[in-house]
């Protein structure tokens, strides 16, 4: 069907194209089951039909919740070809939070994964009564069709008119429910900013991450699967299984995260040495700052194959090679082509080299994102023509960012966004609780982790037994990444002169040096 790259490209059709030309090249490895090009591109016309023929039309939403298994990008690969927006759930997410997502993005089709979310994939579809097709993959889950019998039925021969389609992910802000990050004009498929061309059919990609969030899902699936790039899925990740990968398919790219440097430091030598990493020549790592110690004992152990970005869904950003960061360490670099990065004050002045302010970047070269029916929101990220991902830190001479901390009160724990008032919302259900403040402290290994400080309602004396039940509160009411390691009591929480609790004092008893 498609004579040139070009053409496959301008379709939306890159697996088409790769399985056209070498069908039996392996597009996915996993634990869930293998799949060639040809065998992909087959379910991803036969999934792109089924959804058609259940009245699915170009500009629809599809929501889709499931692990790291071949379906995953199944249903990427046709939502990509038949115009529709999709929209990855964290599957760790209760269903209430759930539910909340799929019925916000609108979707016209609810894809779950019932191995490991039938009872949340079946209690969340009760609240988004538009999702009117839902298929379940694996397990059954009642209501659900069976994803592969309503596939079975229908031609895998590739479809005759694709229309590009694109993803919306969910990000969120320090109050209020997550908001989808939307684009009228979707980016191109094949664009990871600062990440080394592959070479088509000799490279192979590890997915580390879950394929749920942005950096695992651009860089180790919508990146590799453009080049006709074979990828390894990890299902969970474990650091010595990570080496093992690593040898057995002969790895050359993956993406990480700081903490998983951390816990493969942590490994014992004789284990490290187990296994002939040889192979592997590019580590990509962001969602959260590395500590300058863990980033330089990597390279020590795996030589200068270490790069560095910093972006967020919403757009970025900067990148920075193993020797400029050598050069410049804790530093995560310059602009990428196209981008200026620009520090500024409370009242929108530009700052001099080496002082610190909010973190603007250039309106997006993808695009202009919105927060999908959310405008106040969107304004409030914008100040004229930049943007900014809420972060502050300050330019060096050579024009290099190093980031010092977030303006937002967002936590970042282990590469991943967790939201302060979400967390105080469940606790301040609890009768014990008059007030809290849920913050962001130190964690060797995760950067940060969550801890609630809580005003106790009154008559009530702190206790490990209080605290303990605290966070089972919170575990049977939200994802338990979200919820509270620990927590401390406060007497009274501090206030500004509107009655509104300064999130920053009390962070900053945690942060030594940070006032």
């Amino acid at each position: 069907m498609f004579e040139t790259h070009r053409d496959a490209l301008a379709a939306g059709m890159l697996i088409a194209f790769t399985a056209s030309r070498s069908p039996e090249r392996p597009a996915i490895l996993s634990e869930r089951g293998d799949r060639s090009y040809a065998a992909l591109n087959t379910r991803a016309n036969q999934l792109a039909r089924a959804l058609r023929a259940r009245g699915l039309r170009p500009g629809d939403a599809v929501a889709l919740l499931c692990s790291n298994r071949p379906e995953f990008a199944e249903v990427y690969a046709a939502c990509l070809r038949s115009g529709l927006r999709l929209t990855c759930i964290n599957w760790h997410l209760q269903a209430d939070e759930t539910g909340y997502i799929v019925d916000d993005c609108e979707a016209r089709a609810f894809i779950a994964e019932g191995d490991r979310s039938a009872e949340v994939a079946a209690a969340a579809a009760t609240q988004a009564p538009k999702a009117g097709v839902r298929l379940a993959i694996g397990t059954p889950i009642p209501g659900f069709d069976a994803y592969d019998a309503v596939l079975d039925d229908q031609s895998g021969e590739d479809i005759g008119d694709p229309v590009r389609g694109s993803t919306m992910l969910y990000t969120s802000g320090t109050t209020g429910r997550p908001k989808g990050v939307y684009r009228r004009t979707p980016p191109p498929a094949d664009r990871t900013p600062g990440h080394e061309p592959m070479v088509r059919g000799e490279s192979v990609v590890l997915c580390t991450g879950p394929l749920y969030h942005a950096a695992p899902l651009q860089t180790n699936l919508i990146v590799p699967l453009s080049r006709g790039i074979g990828i390894v899925l990890m299902d969970r990740w474990d650091a010595e299984d990570t080496l093992r990968l690593i040898e057995q398919h002969r790895v050359t790219h993956t993406h990480m995260v700081a903490t998983m440097f951390h816990r493969l430091l942590a490994l014992p030598d004789e284990i490290k040495s187990r296994y002939d990493l040889s192979s592997l020549r590019y580590v990509l790592h962001g969602a959260a700052p590395t500590p300058v110690h863990i980033k330089q004992a990597m390279m020590d152990w795996l030589g200068p194959k270490l790069f560095e970005y910093y972006a967020a869904t919403e757009g970025g950003g900067t990148f920075i090679t193993p020797g400029q960061w050598l050069e410049k360490p804790g530093s995560v670099g310059p602009p990428n082509p196209g981008r200026v990065v620009e520090i500024l004050d409370d009242d929108g002045d530009r700052l001099p080299v080496g002082q610190v302010g909010t973190v603007y970047f250039n309106r997006p070269d993808q695009g202009d994102f919105e927060y999908f029916k959310a405008p106040d929101k969107t304004a409030s990220a914008y100040r004229g023509d930049r943007f900014t991902l809420g972060d502050h830190g300050y330019l060096d001479a050579d024009g290099y960012l190093f980031l010092t901390g977030r303006t937002s009160e967002t936590i970042i724990s282990a590469g991943v966004n967790i939201y302060p008032a979400e967390v105080d919302e469940v606790l301040l259900m609890h009768p014990a609780v008059a007030d809290s403040a849920t913050v962001g402290v130190p964690n060797e290994e995760r950067g940060e982790e969550v801890k609630a400080v809580v005003q106790l309602a009154a008559g009530l004396e702190p206790s490990d037994a209080l605290s303990d039940e605290l966070i089972a509160f919170c575990r049977e009411r939200l994802a338990h990444f979200k919820c509270p390691r620990s927590v401390d009591f406060d007497a009274a929480l501090p206030r500004g002169e509107a009655g509104k609790i300064q999130r920053h004092k009390v962070r900053e008893r945690y942060w030594p040096g940070s006032s």
